[in-house]
């Protein structure tokens, strides 16, 4: 980890860690509470809910429950069109400070949703942390790749993905029943969201805002310097500064890149389509379809409701584990060889876990034979192609069309997200264990594009980068 220092590490969590804790853990904060939350609706906050059938069976309770549910990604999606907007406005650093206003009202309506007994207070917050963290998912990576040694880049890009696996493990634990997941503490479980914003506000105005952005985009050039010194301590600057001052004169001869422009210019469109699949990769892989009913997938093979809850908390603590693990391997392997194996092994796994569970009712060692192969999945999905995909966008571009390409990636990615929340469930009556053949055919068709299209990234300047396209056009 040469390159690395305190004020860098400083910098990380307070950008990235209590920005990637919005991401993550209302991702997964439904999750265990759903049964409670599902009861509150039937019985406290819908009218006309029929009294007759249970909360889980009742048309109305089920259809505004999956409003909750999916206006999270519709949120999540107008984040992603305003990144570019707002990183090109506030600065990275100051986007990020701006943005935990969002917070604050989604915890105030969530929270006071349960007093006030009122659906609509609960989906109107749900959507406003959704902007947040559709803002945050652009932001935060494009402020970490900007303030990065070269050597660290994807090592501390992987930060983003690690404190998401984290946070989705912290709100699967604190939703459960022992916990807040309980008819009287679910509200306080969605407020949490305001702590970390709180820390954020008092750390993150210490940090320096990005060198490149100051540069590039401001021309402050003494300001970029006075950045780059605190953040790479007693390191000397005067060739990475020489490599912006070069970036900025080539950027003088070439205006802002707008969206229009991003999909016109035939330079741009190659690493722009890259960028795009790869983010649908990443959610099409089914990983959100067992982040996000996990819990039902284990009931089905016939696990109790307290063995399905801890069988995910295994599955959220083996992504963590291997997140890290990918944090260290991503700049050995390299970005190409980590997404590869991922997608491989989540391939293998979904054809195994297709075929388990179709015998699953017949023996009763098949439904923990489905447990293991979930976590595997999970392993898999960590390995590579949960992390990379989050830098991997900003690595391909320079500093002009870094912010809307950012911003055309996150709003695909979450998009994407809204649909495999949204049809995983329906598809999964309607074709049962065989919705996964989807999914596996999504993965062979995602490994064959990233051998033949994606580059390898490791160890390269952005110049180096840019080259490459340049050079195959």
């Amino acid at each position: 980890m040469a390159g690395m220092n305190a004020r860098l590490a400083f910098a990380i969590v307070s950008s990235t860690c209590w920005s990637a804790f919005q991401h993550g853990y209302n991702t997964g904060v439904l999750n265990a509470p759903q049964l409670v939350m599902r009861n509150w609706l039937h019985t406290a906050a819908l009218s006309g809910t029929n009294r007759t059938l249970e909360a889980q069976d009742d048309p109305k309770v089920t259809t505004v429950w999956s409003i909750a549910v999916a206006i999270y990604c519709v949120g999540g999606m107008i984040g992603g069109v305003l990144t570019g907007v707002i990183a090109d406005r506030f600065g990275r650093k100051g986007g990020l400070l701006w943005n935990n206003v969002l917070v604050f009202i989604a915890a105030v309506l969530q929270g006071a949703s349960y007093y006030a007994k009122s659906a609509e207070m609960l989906i109107v917050g749900r959507l406003f942390i959704g902007i947040n963290s559709g803002l945050n998912a652009g932001l935060a990576p494009l402020y970490l790749s900007e303030i990065s040694p070269v050597s660290l880049r994807g090592s501390i890009g992987t930060v983003y993905q690690l404190v998401i696996t984290v946070t989705i493990l912290l709100s699967q634990v604190l939703g459960l029943e022992s916990i807040l997941g309980t008819p009287d503490g679910w509200q306080w479980l969605l407020s949490v969201t305001a702590i970390p914003a709180v820390i954020q506000l008092f750390t993150l105005p210490f940090c320096s805002e990005s060198p490149k952005y100051l540069l590039l985009n401001r021309g402050m050039e003494s300001y970029a310097l006075r950045a780059l010194n605190w953040l790479r301590g007693r390191v000397a600057v005067h060739e990475e500064m020489e490599e912006m001052r070069q970036e900025a004169e080539k950027n003088k001869v070439t205006k802002k890149v707008t969206l229009r422009e991003l999909f016109g210019n035939r330079t741009l469109r190659q690493p722009l389509f890259i960028a795009m699949v790869v983010m649908v990769a990443q959610q099409f892989s089914g990983i959100n379809a067992v982040i996000f009913f996990s819990t039902d997938i284990f009931n089905k093979v016939n696990l109790s409701e307290a063995q399905a809850q801890y069988a995910t908390l295994g599955m959220g603590a083996m992504n963590v584990v291997m997140t890290i693990v990918s944090l260290f391997l991503v700049e050995i392997a390299g970005r190409k060889t980590l997404l590869l194996i991922g997608f491989s092994s989540m391939l293998a796994c979904t054809i195994s876990l297709t075929v388990a569970n179709l015998y699953s009712e017949a023996h009763v060692w098949v439904s923990y034979l489905c447990i293991a192969l979930v976590i595997l999945f999970v392993v898999g999905f960590a390995v590579g192609p949960g992390s990379i995909p989050w830098f991997l966008v900003t690595e391909l571009f320079n500093q002009n069309s870094r912010p809307a390409a950012s911003a055309v990636a996150v709003t695909i990615n979450w998009t994407a997200n809204f649909i495999v929340g949204l049809s995983f469930l329906p598809l999964s009556l309607q074709l049962g264990a065989n919705v996964f053949i989807i999914f596996a055919v999504l993965q062979f068709l995602f490994i064959v594009f990233i051998f033949l299209k994606v580059p390898e990234t490791k160890n390269k300047t952005i110049e180096e980068i840019t080259a490459m396209f340049r050079q195959t056009m």
